[in-house]
């Protein structure tokens, strides 16, 4: 995933607009392989859990402490790249959104000086349409 957003942000500022569509497509996927594999690893960690005689809704601390010590060493150490992982990702993540952000915001200007007296629409903070008025200038004052 990490590589995949790496290639997703060499995209935009290269504005490679055709390959970055295949890459979103490419992030959409693995996000769902993400999440069957957390729901697959949920499970196994909930099996492990009864089978070492804890309530269900244990947390992984809990079903540490059962393990015999050099499995819950190695478990704990993949528990943490994995979470350094996921912390790498959503900060990668974010800086796509902002760079995919100035870019929309990039071109409703140019369309804004190309087509004056229009309206825009963007997606606010919380992902609702907004409207942002363009200025009102003349195409020939746009161009000049």
């Amino acid at each position: 995933m990490l590589a995949l957003l790496d290639a997703e942000q060499e995209l935009v500022v290269a504005r490679g607009t055709a390959e970055l569509l295949q890459t979103v497509e490419s992030i959409n996927r693995q996000s769902e392989v993400i999440r069957r594999t957390r729901a697959s690893r949920e499970s196994c960690q909930q099996s492990v859990s009864t089978l070492l005689g804890l309530p269900e809704g244990s947390t992984f601390a809990d079903l540490k402490q059962r393990l015999p010590e050099n499995h819950a060493i190695l478990a704990g150490a993949l528990v943490d790249e994995n979470n350094e992982l996921l912390v790498r990702v959503r900060q990668r993540a974010r800086q796509n959104h902002v760079l995919l952000n100035r870019s929309l915001e990039l071109m409703q200007k140019l369309i804004g000086t190309l087509f004056p007296g229009g309206r825009t629409q963007t997606y606010s903070g919380t992902g609702q349409i907004q409207g942002s008025p363009m200025p009102q200038r003349a195409l020939y004052e746009a161009m000049g």
